[in-house]
């Protein structure tokens, strides 16, 4: 099983990040955690999940709620620079940040990295990782498409938060599922959460 890193930041999408979390503990893979300030006010908002306390607080609370195994998830707030993803050392399989905002994403693309979602995702460029960057905003200014540019030139995967409406979506989750689907096929992971093309 695979190593992850999962990280939520401040914008609307927080159900994409909470259905990918729960593919991912379903599937045994441990996922290292982090959630930005804003992220964890949205996840409340979006998804009625109110995460506050310690870091082992909150580890617990969503061990709790997706039912994962202990220490298959590894929570981090947003000011440790000590933790373990702060580091290249530390080997892991691939960094979706889902929700990006535009402040996060423009961060990354520079090399801005004064948070731990920055300075991981920093890593996972300098040590030629996947990263995989989930923008959700509209409508789009140049700045935006400039950053998302320069992110795609570095190597990363963009897959803005567009659900497509070809598998006949009937639900919310199906259209979340479409998402989080094409997420975890650029991370190489199988899965069968949205129909396919022709299939």
């Amino acid at each position: 099983m695979g190593t992850y890193i999962v990280a939520v930041s401040g914008a609307s999408g927080a159900p994409y990040a909470l259905r990918l979390l729960q593919v991912l503990i379903k599937s045994s893979h441990t996922v290292y955690l982090s959630i930005s300030g804003d992220g964890l006010s949205i996840l409340k908002d979006e998804t009625g999940l109110m995460l506050k306390g310690s870091e082992l607080d909150i580890q617990s609370a969503i061990e709790k709620r997706l039912g994962a195994k202990k220490r298959q998830v590894r929570y981090f707030g947003e000011d440790n620079m000590y933790a373990v993803i702060a580091s290249g050392s530390n080997k892991v399989d691939a960094m979706v940040v889902i929700p990006c905002s535009m402040k996060t994403l423009s961060a990354i693309a520079h090399g801005y990295a004064s948070t731990l979602i920055e300075r991981a995702a920093d890593v996972t460029l300098k040590e030629q990782r996947k990263l995989i960057i989930v923008p959700r905003e509209t409508p789009l200014s140049a700045v935006h498409l400039r950053n998302m540019l320069t992110l795609a030139e570095l190597g990363c995967s963009i897959i803005p938060a567009m659900p497509a409406f070809y598998h006949n979506p009937k639900k919310i989750t199906d259209m979340v599922d479409f998402i989080v689907g094409r997420v975890l096929d650029s991370m190489g992971i199988e899965n069968n959460l949205s129909p396919r093309w022709g299939m």
